[in-house]
């Protein structure tokens, strides 16, 4: 039995504003109790936009014997598909450091010359306790309208997979190992699309490191650089100086082209 779709005379309530702009389509259908088959008669029957406004989403309600409500919303506030939506901001991160970049001044308490820790802060009998600095971290999302037929579960496991991992190329213009993705989450638009937003963040590669008298380390930006300290005599007292830096990498690289928004 073919289906038969008949627009009711409630239909077409609209809308207008400044702001926002909406209408609704009713419909009621006949023909079977099968919901895939009602709702393919509805998304090859109603209009993919009405008075200007592009198709939010709709809903079918069973009324029983075959019989079906069909309401499709019309509104303003859909973002156009071929737009995307970027934010970000530089509010940075924290990092626990243990070298400064220099020693601005050093005072004894009898006047003389304060031993030489080599830019190690917070030096005690035992350990270089450090200090928790804010470091450049720029942290930017975006959001994308992706069509329905891209978004498989394939592809949902491969932002799962790239989640906590950093580009192995470059990416967004920033080299390789300068961005962390941090996930992303979406949400389907009617019956054609996704709309996904990725989140990532930032850190820039740095090279010519100075360390105490090591020099020319380098690091990417989402590596992790630890320095070891040994104790060493300066103005005849016992000092912790570091002795050695280590570059460790923390997080696996990944191919970011997997995530379908180079």
């Amino acid at each position: 039995m073919s289906i038969a779709m008949i627009e009711r005379p409630q239909s077409r309530e609209a809308e207008e504003g400044e702001s926002k702009s909406s209408a609704e389509l009713i419909y009621t259908a006949v023909g079977s109790d099968d919901d895939v088959a009602i709702r393919a008669a509805v998304e090859s029957t109603i209009p993919s936009d009405y008075l200007g406004l592009p198709l939010a989403s709709y809903r079918i309600s069973p009324q029983g014997n075959g019989i079906w409500e069909v309401v499709a919303r019309y509104d303003s506030r859909e973002p156009d598909p071929d737009e995307s939506q970027y934010t970000f901001d530089t509010g940075g991160g924290t990092q626990h450091i243990t070298q400064s970049i220099s020693t601005v001044a050093s005072y004894d308490s009898e006047g003389g010359t304060a031993p030489n820790f080599k830019q190690a802060i917070g030096v005690s009998t035992d350990s270089v306790e450090g200090v928790d600095i804010t470091v450049p971290v720029f942290n930017f999302t975006e959001t994308h309208i992706i069509a329905d037929t891209l978004v498989t579960g394939t592809y949902k496991l491969a932002l799962f997979a790239l989640t906590g991992q950093v580009n192995n190329a470059a990416f967004k213009g920033f080299a390789a190992g300068e961005v962390l993705f941090l996930g992303a989450s979406g949400s389907k638009r009617g019956t054609d699309d996704w709309e996904i937003t990725f989140r990532f963040a930032a850190s820039p590669n740095v090279t010519g490191l100075t360390i105490g008298d090591i020099t020319g380390v380098a690091k990417k930006g989402w590596e992790y650089l630890w320095i070891r300290y040994a104790d060493a005599e300066d103005e005849h007292t016992l000092v912790k100086q570091p002795v050695a830096a280590y570059v460790e990498q923390v997080y696996q690289y990944g191919d970011f082209s997997g995530l379908g928004i180079s």
